[in-house]
């Protein structure tokens, strides 16, 4: 299998940034008339739906190995059912979408520790622990305002309770780096996905039955770009860069999207750019810079 260019991977890699970073206000408006698990189901069914259409014009076959099937699995109920159900949970309950980004960016932390393990080759290093630690601080310090306004006892504990998004997804996330290099992008996310819908639509069934679903045109639109971009694109270029990228250094993409989430506010949704999250977005990029850097053999 040939290696893409440096050029592609790179603008690949900032795609993703830029469509994740829309995603944690996204989910903000579709809730606005759509309940939390209910969307969870809705949005990776019509994402599964658009990815198998696709699948016989990229050859894909799907189930040809046992380690591919048990990734599927694994995916459905860690990365998807696990992870998204507990952030669209946390963000219907009170937890601000800014706070919710801060708490996935442990993510890279949890993954490097995790690959370090799991993962021939990818070895914990100074400079990256250095430099993840570096852009977290400036996380915290962008998303400040978030964590001074906590406003009472339940939105701290929905946001302890929401740490366990990240750590399910940098297990998921691990064992497609470990065992799913020879499996097409498309059955790594169109089948874990269809199995989400099942199961999150079935959860929302049982517990949302006295929840309605309001005709809020916000709500939908963001639904439809959800599951299109926020999942059908994003997933699959996501597992092809898996396959030419460290995963540690791939999962740096969760420190990113804040930064992205913050210009995108600024000039598009007229939000106030203050001196702090200037800051916060230096000490991000300057981290993730610090953490993504080889020197030259």
């Amino acid at each position: 299998m040939s290696r893409p260019s440096s050029a592609l991977l790179a603008a690949t890699f900032v795609l993703l940034c830029l469509i994740w970073g829309t995603t944690w206000a996204a989910i903000k408006l579709q809730l606005l008339g759509i309940p939390p698990f209910a969307g969870v189901a809705i949005r990776f069914g019509l994402a599964s739906l658009v990815l198998l259409a696709l699948a016989p014009r990229f050859g894909v076959r799907f189930g040809q190995t046992r380690h591919e099937r048990v990734l599927w699995v694994a995916i459905a109920l860690l990365s998807f059912c696990g992870s998204y159900g507990l952030v669209y949970w946390a963000e219907a309950n009170g937890v601000p979408s800014g706070l919710a980004a801060v708490l996935f960016a442990t993510f890279p932390l949890l993954t490097a520790a995790l690959a370090h393990v799991v993962v021939p080759g990818e070895r914990l290093t100074l400079q990256g622990v250095g430099g993840m630690l570096v852009s977290l601080l400036g996380l915290s310090v962008l998303f400040s305002e978030d964590f001074s306004k906590l406003g009472g006892h339940h939105v701290a504990r929905n946001s302890a309770i929401m740490l366990l998004a990240p750590f399910v997804s940098a297990v998921a996330n691990v064992a497609a780096k470990r065992w799913g290099r020879d499996v097409h992008p498309i059955s790594l996310s169109a089948v874990p996905m269809g199995m989400t819908a099942v199961l999150m639509g079935t959860f929302g069934l049982l517990i949302e039955h006295e929840r309605t679903f309001l005709p809020e045109p916000r709500a939908w639109a963001a639904l439809l770009y959800l599951a299109v971009f926020g999942s059908a694109v994003t997933f699959s270029l996501y597992y092809w860069l898996m396959r030419h990228l460290p995963v540690t250094r791939l999962s740096l993409i969760a420190y990113l999207t804040p930064v992205f989430a913050v210009v995108i506010g600024t000039l598009w949704l007229h939000e106030p750019l203050t001196g702090r999250m200037g800051a916060g977005s230096a000490l991000v990029l300057g981290g993730v810079a610090l953490a993504m850097h080889r020197p030259r053999r």
